[in-house]
C-alpha cells in the first residue's frame, strides 16, 4: 500500500506499545496513488477473523497545526454558510427562478436539488427536485395523501419512489419550495438530509412484519437515522420559520449523541457530530436480518445486521464497511466496492459504533477532491486493519469477529402476505418507481378509503400495509384494474429491473435509463424467446444514465451505464442475491447494437450453464475472455436452432394473424399472446368480466 502527502499535510506517527496509529489533521486524508484495494468480489461470510480480547482503548489525539489543508469548493460553502444557512435563506427570496451555486450545494442538505429540462432548447427552465427522508420506507397515510396531492398542485403529476426508500418530487419551482416544504414538515415527514453530504435515508426491509428480529432491526435503523440527524435547526429555520416539527427520541439515542468521552463531539457546537463541515460526501447505511437482503447490503458505507440467538432474541449485530458505487468514467482510481467485514458488537453498543465510523470518516475521509471523498476510498487506502483501529479507539471498546450467517437472498416482497398480527400487506410493482397516471389515481383512492400506510421498498416498489381480510378482494379488482398486477401477472424482467430518472432533468444523465428500460427490457424479452429461454426465467437488469450508479448498476447481473449519447458500458457479473460485484465488459456499446452482445450471451447461458446457474454465476465461471470472443465471432443463431414457437397456437394462420398485430406493438406474436392471456387471466380471478 502507497500513501503520500500534499504539501500541506501534516501528520504525525504516534508509537504505543499496543498498537500504532496514523494521526491525521481533522478533515485531511490519505492521497490515493495505487489501484483499488483488491477486496474479494464475492462476500466471504465464513472467512476466519482471529478472536482477541475485547478492552477498553483510548481515543485518538488530535494534531493541531496551522497550516490548513487543501479543500474542495464545497467546503468553503459549508464553512461560510453559518450552518447551512446562508447564501440559501438570501438566494430563495430573490426574483429569479434559480439560485447560486453555494446556494446549489446547501439546499442539497436540505433534500433538494436545482435541476433543468434538457429536453428544452434556449433558455433554461428551472425546478427543484425534492427527496424525503424515510427511515425503513415507512409512509404513513397522511403524508402518502400529502405527496401525492404536493405533486399534482406543484409537481409534474408524478411520484418518485427511489431506491433508497424515499420519494422524489420533480419540477418544484423555485417560488413554491416554501410551500412544498413546510406542508410535508406538517405532515410529520422530513427532508432533511435526504441529500447532501450527511448520512442519507436509513435502509431496513420494507416488509412489516410482526416478528421480533424484523422489527428490532427497523427500530435500530430508526434509531441510526435520529442519531446522525442534524441538530442546528437550519432545516426548520428555513422552512417553518423556525418551528420544530419532530418527535420525541429514545433516550440512549440522546445520550449516545452527547457522549463525548472517547473524543468524537464538536463541544458546544450545535452540531455536537458533524461540526461546521459535516462528512466529506454522502454516507449510506442500511440494517436488515439474516438471509434478507432486500436492501442491497454491501453496496452501503456501512451495513448492519441483527444477530439473535436460538430463541430469536437479539444478541447484536455484525457491521460491514466501505461500500459504495460512484465512479468516474475513464479515471481508474475510482471504482464501485462492496462493504468487508468490521466485527460484530452487542446490541447495546451499535449507536456508538456507528458514531466512531461516522466520525473516523469525518475526520480522515478526504475533503480536497470531491471524487475520492467517500469511505471508501479512505478504507481502500488505510485497509481494513487500521480503519478498524481507529473506530475502536472513537467507540472506546475492540470489536469482536463477526458471527457466522447463512446464505443472502434478494426478497421483493411483492404479491399478498401475512404481517403476523392477523393484518395482511401487499407488494405492488412500480415500473421504474413512477407512480403516475390510473395507478396515480387508483392508489390514492385506497389510501384514502381504507386509511392504509406504506413502505418503500429499496427495488422502487411501493407494499400497502395493514390491510383487513375482507379488504383483500376489492383492493385486488381495483389495482388490477389500473394495470397494478400481481407479480405472477408481471414479466418477470420486470420484476427485478431499476432505473435511474436520468434523463431529462438528471443534470449529470449523459444517457436514458428511466425512458429507455421499457424498450430496453422489451428487447431482452425477445431475445430471450429468439434463443429458447423459457418466460418465468429472468436476470437483473439494471441502468443508469450516469456512472454515478443511483439505481446500483454494480451489482447487476447485466449493468448498463450511460457513457455517451445513446451509448452504454456494459457490466456483468452481479448475482440474484446482490453479493458479487460485476466488472466491465465492453464499453461505447450503441444502443441499436445491444441484441449483437445479447443474443451471444443469453444463447450461450441457455446452452452451456450448469444445473440452476443464474447469468452472473455463468459469465464469471466463463470468464469475460471467452465471452468477449463469443460476442465477437457471433453470426446469429444457427439455423437448426431458430423455430417458432407455436405451442400457444392452435393453426399457422392464427399465428401469423397475431404476429400481425404483434409487430405493431414492436412485440414478438408468443409475447403479445402471452399479455392477452395474462390480462385475461388477471381480469377474471379480480371478477372483472368483460
Amino acid at each position: 500500500m502507497t500513501t503520500s502527502f500534499g504539501a500541506s499535510q501534516i501528520c504525525s506517527i504516534s508509537k504505543d506499545p499496543n498498537h500504532q496509529h496514523l494521526e491525521l489533521q481533522k478533515f485531511n486524508g490519505l492521497k490515493l496513488l495505487y489501484s483499488p484495494h483488491s477486496f474479494n468480489n464475492r462476500i466471504n461470510l465464513f472467512s476466519p477473523v482471529s478472536p482477541f480480547l475485547v478492552r477498553a482503548v483510548s481515543a485518538p489525539t488530535k494534531t493541531e497545526t496551522s497550516v490548513q489543508p487543501k479543500r474542495s469548493k464545497v467546503e468553503i460553502f459549508k464553512e461560510q454558510s453559518n450552518f447551512i444557512r446562508y447564501p440559501l435563506n438570501e438566494e430563495l427570496l430573490t426574483d429569479a427562478p434559480n439560485i447560486n451555486e453555494p446556494a446549489t450545494q446547501l439546499i442539497k442538505f436540505h433534500g433538494s436539488y436545482q435541476q433543468y429540462n434538457r429536453d428544452e432548447r434556449g433558455s433554461r427552465t428551472y425546478s427543484f427536485m425534492l427527496r424525503t427522508k424515510n427511515p425503513c420506507g415507512k409512509v404513513s397515510n397522511k403524508l402518502y395523501l400529502a405527496m401525492d396531492d404536493l405533486a399534482d398542485q406543484f409537481g409534474i403529476g408524478t411520484l418518485r419512489l427511489t431506491t433508497r426508500q424515499t420519494f422524489q418530487l420533480h419540477g418544484v419551482m423555485k417560488k413554491d419550495l416554501k410551500t412544498v416544504m413546510s406542508t410535508i414538515i406538517t405532515s410529520m415527514g422530513s427532508t432533511l438530509g435526504a441529500c447532501g453530504d450527511l448520512n442519507r435515508n436509513v435502509l431496513a426491509p420494507a416488509a412489516p412484519l410482526v416478528r421480533k428480529d424484523y422489527l428490532f432491526a427497523q427500530q435500530t435503523a430508526d434509531n441510526i437515522a435520529a442519531l446522525l440527524t442534524p441538530q442546528s435547526g437550519f432545516y426548520y429555520d428555513m422552512w417553518v420559520d423556525g418551528e420544530k416539527f419532530m418527535t420525541a427520541e429514545p433516550a440512549e439515542v440522546v445520550k449516545v449523541r452527547n457522549d463525548n468521552t472517547h473524543g468524537t463531539n464538536f463541544p458546544d457546537s450545535p452540531e455536537p457530530i458533524y461540526g461546521t463541515q459535516f462528512l466529506p460526501r454522502k454516507f449510506k447505511i442500511a440494517v436488515t436480518v439474516p438471509t434478507d437482503n432486500s436492501v442491497d447490503l454491501f453496496t452501503n458505507d456501512v451495513g448492519v445486521v441483527l444477530v439473535s440467538d436460538d430463541s430469536g432474541e437479539p444478541l447484536g449485530f455484525n457491521i460491514y464497511v466501505g461500500g459504495g458505487m460512484g465512479r468516474t468514467h475513464r479515471v481508474e482510481t475510482t471504482f464501485p466496492r462492496l462493504a468487508e467485514p468490521l466485527g460484530f458488537v452487542p446490541k447495546k453498543d451499535i449507536l456508538s459504533a456507528v458514531k466512531a465510523i461516522v466520525v473516523t470518516q469525518r475526520e480522515n475521509g478526504r475533503r480536497d477532491d470531491r471524487k475520492y471523498s467517500r469511505m471508501k476510498y479512505l478504507i481502500s487506502s488505510w485497509g481494513i486493519e487500521k480503519f478498524r483501529t481507529v473506530v475502536e479507539q472513537y467507540h472506546g471498546k475492540k470489536f469482536e469477529p463477526c458471527r457466522e450467517l447463512p446464505e443472502w437472498e434478494f426478497k421483493s416482497y411483492l404479491g399478498w402476505h401475512e404481517q403476523g398480527d392477523g393484518s395482511l400487506f401487499c407488494g405492488l410493482h412500480v415500473d421504474s418507481g413512477r407512480i403516475k397516471g390510473e395507478m396515480k389515481k387508483t392508489l390514492r383512492e385506497l389510501f384514502d378509503k381504507y386509511n392504509l400506510n406504506a413502505r418503500i421498498t429499496p427495488n422502487q416498489n411501493i407494499i400497502l400495509c395493514d390491510i383487513r381480510r375482507s379488504w383483500k378482494r376489492p383492493i385486488t379488482t381495483a389495482l388490477a384494474q389500473s394495470g397494478l398486477l400481481l407479480p405472477k401477472y408481471v414479466d418477470p424482467l420486470n420484476i427485478n429491473a431499476m432505473a435511474c430518472p436520468a434523463m431529462p432533468l438528471c443534470p449529470l444523465a449523459i444517457a436514458e435509463a428511466e425512458r429507455g428500460i421499457p424498450d430496453i427490457l422489451k428487447r431482452v424479452r425477445v431475445v430471450f424467446e429468439k434463443v429458447g429461454l423459457k418466460y418465468n426465467e429472468s436476470v437483473v437488469i439494471r441502468i443508469t444514465g450516469c456512472p454515478n450508479g443511483c439505481a446500483r448498476p454494480y451489482m447487476a447481473e447485466l449493468g448498463l451505464v450511460g457513457d455517451g449519447p445513446n451509448s452504454y458500458q456494459i457490466w456483468l457479473g452481479g448475482t440474484p442475491n446482490q453479493t458479487s460485484l460485476a466488472k466491465t465488459f465492453m464499453n461505447k456499446v450503441k444502443l441499436q447494437d445491444l441484441e449483437k452482445v445479447f443474443e451471444p450471451l443469453f444463447y450461450n447461458w441457455k446452452r452451456k450453464r450448469q444445473s440452476k446457474e443464474s447469468f452472473g454465476d455463468f459469465s464469471n465461471r466463463l470468464g469475460f475472455e471467452k465471452l468477449q470472443e463469443l460476442v465477437d465471432k457471433w453470426e446469429g443463431i444457427p439455423k437448426s436452432s431458430a423455430r417458432y414457437n407455436l405451442k400457444l397456437f392452435a393453426d399457422k394462420e392464427t399465428y401469423d394473424a397475431i404476429d400481425k398485430l404483434a409487430k405493431i406493438q414492436d412485440k414478438s406474436a408468443h409475447q403479445l399472446a402471452i399479455d392477452i392471456i395474462r390480462k385475461f387471466v388477471a381480469s377474471h380471478q379480480n371478477g372483472k368480466h368483460e
